[in-house]
C-alpha cells in the first residue's frame, strides 16, 4: 500500500468510499453506463454481503457509504466491483450508450453519443489506458451525525454538479429509497 494511505478495517464501522474513472474521464457519462454500476452493486453487495446505506454514481466518479462485507474487506469489494464494471463496459462498448432501463432525460447523459464514448474506449484500450484510477478513497464514518452529512453530501452531488435542479431527478442514488418510500434502483439497508 503506498505511503500516508491508511486503512481501517474491523471496528465494523461505515465506510465513505469514492472512487473515480481514470484520468476523471466521464467513463459513466451515459445512463446505460450508470445502469451497469448500479447493477454490479447490487450483485457485489449480495456476493460479498456488506450494508449498503448510500450511493451516488455521477459521471466521473461514484461516492458509496457501506458497512464492512462479510466476506473480505471494503478493499476486496472494491476491487470487484471496478473489475467487473470495467470489464462489462469494454465488452458491450457498442452499447454503453444504449437506452437506459430508467429513462433518465437526455440532457443529464453528458458526454457525447454511444459511438462517441465507445471509440472513447476502444481509443484508451489502444492506449493502455486503465478505466478506473487506482485505489478509492475511505473515510470510518461511527457517527450517526457524520451519516447523514455523508448521505446528504452524495445526494446533493448531480444538484450542485449541475446536472439536475433537484436529487429526486437522479435516479442513480438512494435518495429516492430515502425520500420516496422505498423506490429507487437498489434497496438501503436501515442503520441504528
Amino acid at each position: 500500500m503506498p505511503a500516508g494511505l491508511k486503512r481501517y478495517y474491523g471496528n465494523n464501522d461505515l465506510h465513505f468510499i469514492t472512487f473515480s474513472c481514470y484520468g476523471r474521464r466521464p467513463l459513466l457519462s451515459t445512463a446505460r453506463a450508470r445502469d451497469i454500476l448500479v447493477q454490479e452493486l447490487a450483485r457485489v453487495r449480495a456476493e460479498y454481503r456488506f450494508k449498503l446505506v448510500g450511493y451516488v454514481v455521477m459521471l466521473n466518479h461514484v461516492h458509496l457509504l457501506m458497512g464492512e462485507p462479510v466476506k473480505g474487506t471494503p478493499s476486496t469489494a472494491m476491487q470487484m466491483l471496478k473489475q467487473r464494471v470495467s470489464r462489462k463496459m469494454r465488452r458491450n462498448s457498442g452499447t454503453v450508450g444504449g437506452p437506459s432501463s430508467v429513462g433518465a432525460p437526455s440532457s443529464v447523459c453528458e458526454g457525447g453519443s454511444r459511438a462517441q464514448l465507445a471509440s472513447r474506449l476502444n481509443e484508451d484500450d489502444q492506449e493502455g489506458k486503465p478505466f478506473w484510477q487506482e485505489r478509492f478513497y475511505d473515510f470510518n464514518v461511527y457517527r450517526s451525525g457524520k451519516v447523514k452529512e455523508k448521505l446528504n453530501y452524495m445526494h446533493a452531488n448531480p444538484v450542485i454538479r449541475g446536472l439536475v435542479a433537484h436529487p429526486k431527478d437522479w435516479p442513480w442514488s438512494s435518495w429516492s429509497f430515502y425520500f420516496q418510500k422505498g423506490k429507487g434502483l437498489l434497496p438501503m439497508d436501515w442503520i441504528d
